[in-house]
Parts: structure tokens; sequence; C-alpha cells
């Protein structure tokens, strides 16, 4: 039965937000920690749709998934590899806060776009602002890419470039299960199945390998984190909260990823927080809060 966005509890739907921002701040870190092995972003991406497509094979007939042929292949073209060789490929380049920055605060900003533009939801003046400020702080973030862009660090832009590529693809995944009102588990397992026929093939035949370098526990890691976690766990929750939330609450609240990843990024990966790194998690974070309270106010 598709989720009644009337009768279900707004509260539901924040908790799902909510798991979604621990997942995808852990996505960051663990990203990073496989863009800076042996690994290559396509190695990532077979570990993740090997383990979620082996995972919902049985779930797709189970519970009879209700997408067509050609929403399966958007689906799983847009939301599946497409997104995921877009946000591994920029983690071999940049630091997990500018995935933070670039990822989560270009979601809500692309989603108002698209949301605007092609369905004619115009935001309202606290929403506005809202992306107003998630904008500049990616802005900030850009802008600091372009000035560092030196012998040291040459290809961080092009890490953000991807990181804005994956925004936009996962954004375009946001809206097409508001727009066809797709069922949690209709988008985890189509996703899942699409990408493990699709993509697995083109891999094993014709894409460059890391893998058979890679230790064990990095393989495990990242087959674990990439296939279950964030797939699965953080998929599932997200299309949760855009049925109950609406996709632009939902893509608002992962803008709070930011300042736990940047965080998080000291301890665990070494990268400490520059000062435009800083402006630009308060001014996304910011964003994130003014547009969960604008969107409450409705």
């Amino acid at each position: 039965m598709p989720i009644n966005s009337t009768n279900t509890p707004r509260w539901q739907g924040y908790l799902a937000a909510f798991t979604v921002v621990c997942c995808w701040t852990g996505f960051n870190i663990v990203s990073r920690l496989g863009g800076k092995s042996v690994l290559t972003p396509f190695d990532v991406a077979a570990l993740r749709f090997l383990v979620s497509g082996l995972i919902m094979v049985p779930i797709f007939f189970i519970f009879g998934n209700q997408l067509n042929k050609l929403q399966l292949f958007i689906m799983g073209t847009v939301g599946g590899f497409g997104y995921a060789l877009c946000a591994y490929s920029g983690f071999m380049f940049a630091p997990a806060a500018h995935a933070g920055i670039i990822i989560n605060g270009g979601i809500p900003l692309a989603t108002a776009g698209i949301a605007w533009v092609f369905l004619k939801d115009q935001p309202k003046p606290l929403s506005l602002l809202a992306l107003f400020l998630a904008a500049l702080g990616v802005a900030v973030i850009s802008f600091h890419s372009l000035q560092t862009h030196s012998a040291d660090t040459p290809h961080v832009i092009w890490g953000d470039i991807f990181f804005i590529l994956a925004a936009l693809a996962w954004s375009t995944f946001g809206i097409l299960v508001r727009v066809w009102h797709i069922r949690p588990v209709d988008a985890m397992s189509g996703i899942g199945v699409t990408s493990l026929l699709i993509y697995l093939p083109i891999y094993l035949l014709f894409l460059p390998k890391g893998i058979h370098e890679a230790t064990l526990s990095t393989i495990l890691l990242q087959g674990f984190y990439q296939g279950i976690i964030a797939a699965l766990v953080a998929g599932f929750c997200y299309t949760f909260a855009t049925l109950v939330l609406g996709s632009g609450a939902a893509s608002l609240t992962l803008a709070i990823v930011p300042g736990t990843s940047a965080i998080l990024a000291v301890p665990f990966l070494n990268e400490p927080i520059t000062f435009s790194t800083g402006i630009g998690v308060i001014l996304v974070s910011i964003g994130a809060l003014l547009g969960v309270r604008a969107k409450k106010s409705k």
C-alpha cells in the first residue's frame, strides 16, 4: 500500500530524515576512506550494488514492484549508479567536508529549483531565505576550491564538480519519488535490482579496477556500508521522509550533514576544518534549520 502523507504522523517523517542524516554523515566519511584507498570509484559502486542488489532481488518479487520498465531504468540510472559514480568519483579528489557541503547543501537547492521550474512549486519567503543561505555556503566552499587550485591540490575542483552532479542526480530522484508517489520498497528494490543488472556487467567487462589490491577489511567496510547502510537504509528512509514531509523539507534536513561530516572528518580522516569550510558549514546548517522551520509553519 502507498504511504498516505496525510494520515502518517510528521514526526515519523522527521525521524526518517534524522536517520538519513546519520547514515549520510557516515557515508561521507566511509566514501572518503574508499576514495583515498586503492579502490576505484567503479569498485566502490560495484560493491554497493552487488550487496544491495542481491538483498533486493527477492524483495523485488515478494512485494511485487509496481514500477514499469521505463521508471525502473530512470530510477536505477538517476538514483542508482548515476548518483553513486558521481559521488564516489568526487571522493577521489575532494575532502569529505566538501561532499557534505556541496552534495547535502546542494540537494535542497537543486530540489527547489527543479520543483519550481517543472512543478510550479514556488518556495515561500522563509524557504527562499533558507535556500539562499545554503547556496551561499556552497558558493563559499566552491570559491575556495577555485582559489586553492594549486600544484598541491590540482584536482579538488574536479571533486567538487562531481559532487554537484551527484546532488543534481539525487534531487531528481527525490522529485520523481514525489511525482510518481513511489513506495519506499519499490524505490529501493528497483534501484538495487536495476543497478545490479545494468551496472555490474559493464563494470566486470570494461571498467578499471583496483579491488584486487585492496585489503579484505577495506572491501568488507565498503560493501557493508555502501550496500546496506547507504543504499538501503538511507535510501528507504529518504524516500519515506519525502513522501511524508515533501521533497523540499526532506532535502533541507540533509543540509545538517555538512556540520557533522566536517566534525567527524577531523579525527577519522585527519582533514582539518578550514576557515572557508567552517563558514560554509555554518551557512548551510542555518539554511537547513530555517528550511525545516518554514515547512513546519506552512
